[in-house]
């Protein structure tokens, strides 16, 4: 059973950082696209970034480019969320999961971490 706990959530002020971790267990991964999603009230859940677990190729939101870095640690079958220059609207639940290799969706998710940004 693959499970997905999200770590490192918390209220920082507009212009710092936090760093998310989401620890992955039940399976190796290889071949899964691993990624971070972020929900804010009253709001659709958005795609963040994502990473190709056996060879580190990367994607990222728009709105994320250039101040959010994800990384994964194969060894500890980890990734994680580095986010700098947090502005209010980065305030969010912040997710991550997995999807098999040739899945159309996500199979995998966790359950949250939530990301508060002061002004």
């Amino acid at each position: 059973q693959v499970q997905l706990v999200e770590s490192g959530g918390g209220l920082v002020q507009a212009g710092g950082s936090l760093r998310l971790s989401c620890a992955a267990s039940g399976r190796t991964f290889s071949g899964y696209t691993m990624g971070w999603f972020r929900q804010a009230p009253g709001k659709e859940r958005d795609f963040v970034a994502a990473i190709a677990w056996n060879v580190g190729t990367t994607n990222y939101a728009d709105s994320v480019k250039g101040r959010f870095t994800i990384s994964r640690d194969s060894a500890k079958n980890t990734m994680y969320l580095q986010m700098n220059i947090l502005k209010p609207e980065d305030a969010a639940v912040y997710y991550c999961a997995a999807r098999r290799p040739l899945s159309q969706r996500y199979n995998y998710w966790g359950q949250g971490t939530q990301v508060t940004v002061s002004s």
